[in-house]
């Protein structure tokens, strides 16, 4: 009897697990197909095109109305210089929250966290008048702060968690070592943190690489674009003359590097979101 619960239990499960998977999948393999058909095919509903064509990536990458490359190029500055920030500002400030009993401190934990629950929209104006008075205006450099609004409270709340659970030992003998701050986080605490650093990381990659208010209202010049706006303005001569093909491709080609660098830190994301999800 328990080996037949046992065994429907694993069904469903399993059944469940493959549900999402295909829901999960099915919109990335239908773009991927729709990437290579042109003409009528693009009605075709199959996934496998009958006649496979590269003409869609050929057009988006030769330029044209967009220059697509130059707008990827902006997007991975943005997003690395975003990474680099919300990593530098969030171990400095985990230390502190993590490890410097003070007054307030659950407070302040718990308002850095609020801060990000705060829609786009209801930070843009303000948001665009300070962008205007440092004159960051129209560059996609000037994108990096505001996206820092939505990456650092996640990075601080998952860095100082982590922070937390390592042992008090290594930081008393780095004291005794006549070691400060900076020296115990650089060389105690950074080697332990791997896990925590890849997966925050990541994530702040991957929203900074999708952000689209930000980037569509604070810049304008077309070579300063990032790619979520560049997608957003393929456009054809009319409604009904919308190139879906290249705008697939140029989505496919968007959701590729973010795909790789999941699959090749996955070990690390899983590690480190699940930090101090157990203790013993």
């Amino acid at each position: 009897m328990n080996t037949q619960r046992s065994t429907f239990g694993s069904a469903v499960v399993y059944g469940l697990a493959a549900l999402v998977t295909i829901v999960s999948v099915y919109p990335f393999l239908y773009a991927v197909s729709t990437s290579f058909k042109t003409g009528s095919a693009l009605f075709d509903p199959s996934l496998w095109p009958a006649n496979a064509s590269l003409e869609n990536y050929a057009s988006l990458l030769s330029g044209g109305e967009q220059p697509f490359l130059r707008h990827v190029l902006n997007s991975v500055g943005v997003s690395v210089a975003v990474v680099a920030l919300s990593l530098a500002l969030g171990v400095t400030a985990a230390y502190a929250l993590g490890r410097i009993p003070f007054k307030g401190r659950g407070l302040l934990l718990v308002t850095i966290l609020a801060v990000s629950m705060f829609p786009q929209v209801a930070v843009l104006a303000g948001m665009f008048e300070l962008i205007r008075a440092l004159g960051l205006y129209n560059q996609a450099a000037g994108l990096v702060l505001p996206y820092l609004i939505f990456t650092l409270p996640f990075t601080v709340w998952v860095l100082t968690t982590f922070m937390k659970q390592l042992p008090k030992e290594l930081e008393e003998a780095a004291i005794m070592d006549g070691c400060g701050p900076l020296r115990i986080i650089r060389q105690v605490f950074l080697p332990l943190l791997w896990p925590a650093l890849v997966s925050t990381g990541l994530l702040a990659f991957i929203a900074a690489w999708n952000e689209f208010l930000f980037a569509l209202t604070f810049v304008l010049d077309n070579n300063e674009r990032t790619v979520p706006v560049s997608i957003s303005l393929i456009s054809g001569a009319s409604l009904y003359d919308i190139p879906w093909g290249k705008i697939m491709a140029a989505s496919v080609l968007v959701t590729l590097p973010l795909i790789g660098l999941v699959l090749v830190f996955q070990r690390k994301i899983v590690s480190g979101l699940t930090a101090g999800a157990v203790k013993g």
